[in-house]
């Protein structure tokens, strides 16, 4: 290799840039990541299959893995896996659709205004220890057995920790934030959509997180009891035939569906958000 002057590269020598290490870090953070994320169901897998074939338990009080498994596949060849699947995945959808919308309007309307702030928070604590499961036999009188009670049930179980979350992160925001964006004419819906609702994301996204665990929950309860069809259904039907493998076979569904949810969707989310707007201990 020749030198310029100084001792430095030739001129129009090319070189490389460094971003091949950096990208090898990201890679490995993200094998050790999914390492974590999969042995403890590996490790409980495990544990599960060892605990039943030493014990010699009877599959009707509680099946073997291979008998769980065999039971996911005969739902999957059958259909019922899919329709149950797209039953509660649809209201899932509908009904946490309806809490975004209707919990952040409110939930900022709360944290810009003390008076409705202190009148409303006592009964959003009141309403978070009722939401969800509480509601079902009240959702059934109102709107009958079928999707709208299970939506209704979702709404209601994500709506309150969604709002209150909201209300905590617009109090959050700097005061000398809000001054200046009314000193420079702000209007009410600029307000709204550049400065209050970007402010109080995190706290958004984390209520979103938190909500959307008591949306899944309220679900199963709520397809147990109002519903033909779903993963809640399903659990309660193999109940009545003593399946023991289709409803382990149901909940290893469940599970697996809410931690795919939280891993590949919602802990992004809450971990980009808190990044973009400057919420770690790093500062901006």
């Amino acid at each position: 290799m020749t030198s310029g002057p100084a001792g430095g590269p030739a001129r129009g020598t090319a070189t490389r840039p460094r971003t091949a290490a950096p990208r090898r870090g990201r890679a490995g953070e993200r094998v050790v990541g999914l390492l974590w994320f999969v042995l403890p169901l590996v490790a409980l897998t495990g544990v599960w299959a060892a605990a039943v074939g030493v014990t010699g338990v009877p599959k009707r009080i509680f099946p073997q893995v291979t008998d769980v498994s065999a039971a996911l596949w005969n739902m999957a060849l059958s259909g019922d896996l899919l329709r149950h699947l797209s039953a509660s995945l649809y209201r899932v959808l509908v009904g946490s659709v309806i809490a975004i919308a209707t919990a952040i309007p409110f939930g900022i309307a709360l944290g810009t205004s003390r008076v409705l702030s202190a009148f409303f928070t006592p009964l959003l604590r009141f309403s978070v220890a009722l939401a969800g499961i509480a509601w079902i036999p009240v959702a059934t009188l109102w709107l009958g057995y079928g999707n709208g009670a299970v939506i209704f049930i979702v709404w209601n179980a994500m709506f309150f920790a969604l709002a209150y979350n909201t209300m905590l992160g617009v109090r959050g925001i700097p005061e000398e934030l809000l001054r200046s964006a009314r000193s420079l004419g702000a209007g009410p819906w600029r307000m709204f959509w550049e400065v209050l609702l970007p402010g109080a994301l995190p706290s958004v996204v984390s209520g979103l997180r938190i909500g959307l665990g008591y949306g899944w929950r309220g679900l199963v309860a709520a397809e147990i009891i109002a519903t033909s069809a779903g993963l809640g259904y399903a659990l309660f039907l193999a109940q009545t035939f003593y399946a023991t493998d289709v409803i382990v076979a149901s909940m290893v569904v469940i599970g697996v569906l809410w931690l795919l949810t939280d891993r590949l969707l919602l802990a992004p989310l809450e971990r980009n958000t808190v990044l973009r707007w400057g919420m770690t201990g790093g500062g901006h």
